[in-house]
């Protein structure tokens, strides 16, 4: 089983939320121009929306230009794989990074985009390439090969998501259906709050990113989400420098005896309700006794797609179902 170091993950994450800056997105169509306070994860971006094509995307990176709707798209972010055939642009991908595993059509290839070869990828003869991040200076190779490069970041908050999803079914042609899937997924998030009992609230919970006890903060993407249910995290007192992804020990978690552990690391570091049982001290612990150990697809857990509403029901119908007390 493959396995990236998360820290790295972790690290590109909190450059993201550095990078993240008060902006401004203005959308024209036809006469009409509206305009207002937007967040990005990579930097401030202005989209303008002509009636089709050609696409303006102004970036850090400076103009990108998607002169045609794109017929061969390459993605090296799993997250933007999982947008892109969520929009229904998936007719248009013609490889994705080695990561990408979802959905099961995807065409997966050994293209990486933490370590890209760029030969690889012209090699698809592409009219659009969307990356996460911009090692070995990657987009200014591609664009010097008329390459045009979409930089998705890290999502820092929901709202971020919906951004990129929307970016994307511009520079796709899958407005429409960019849109109504944002719309989608705002009502079944705000559905399962509502739905949540009020007893829900401020019930605690440890994050578990891998077997060596690493955490994640509220500050964090996946910790806000858990936030919308009025849960509070035990990694909060432990994180004094602000990174968001803790090393939390032992005796933290064991002190803090929360009500649930939900592992993201299943997959990754076969951890499981029974693992954690056996782990010296933790069987009396009350996510133990009261069967608030929840096991994640160590995917769904760490990408901010479509599927982070998958993870909320997952984690409410937790919430909702176990006693409290």
């Amino acid at each position: 089983m493959r396995r990236i170091p998360f820290l790295a993950l972790a690290m590109a994450a909190v450059i993201s939320a550095c990078s993240t800056t008060g902006a401004t997105t203005t959308t024209t169509s036809g006469s009409t121009t509206t305009s207002g306070p937007a967040t990005t994860t990579v930097a401030p971006t202005t989209t303008t929306e002509v009636a089709g094509f050609p696409v303006a995307i102004e970036t850090a990176n400076g103009p990108v230009v998607i002169s045609a709707q794109p017929g061969s798209i390459i993605s090296l972010s799993a997250t933007a794989t999982e947008m892109l055939f969520a929009i229904g642009a998936g007719d248009q991908v013609v490889a994705v990074d080695e990561f990408s595993d979802f959905p099961a059509e995807a065409p997966t290839t050994d293209l990486s985009g933490f370590t890209p070869n760029v030969e690889a990828i012209a090699s698809y003869a592409p009219d659009l390439v969307i990356v996460s991040f911009d090692p070995e200076g990657l987009v200014a190779s591609l664009a010097s090969l008329d390459i045009p490069v979409i930089q998705h970041g890290a999502a820092v908050t929901i709202e971020d998501t919906y951004t990129q999803i929307e970016q994307l079914g511009s520079a796709t042609g899958h407005v429409a259906e960019a849109t109504g899937l944002v719309a989608e997924m705002g009502t079944t998030l705000d559905e399962l709050v509502a739905t949540l009992p009020s007893s829900a609230q401020g019930l605690t919970y440890y994050h578990e990113l891998d077997d060596t006890l690493f955490s994640v903060t509220s500050t964090t993407f996946i910790g806000q989400l858990y936030s919308l249910l009025g849960l509070v995290n035990i990694a909060d007192g432990s994180d004094p420098d602000g990174f968001g992804y803790p090393q939390l020990s032992a005796e933290v978690i064991i002190d803090a005896d929360p009500d649930f552990i939900f592992l993201a690391d299943t997959v990754c570091c076969g951890q499981s309700q029974a693992t954690v049982a056996a782990r010296p001290g933790w069987q009396t612990l009350q996510a133990v006794v009261g069967a608030g150990v929840i096991e994640l697809d160590d995917a769904v857990a760490s990408r901010w797609g479509p599927r982070i509403v998958d993870l909320l029901e997952i984690v409410a119908a937790a919430v909702a179902g176990v006693p409290v007390g």
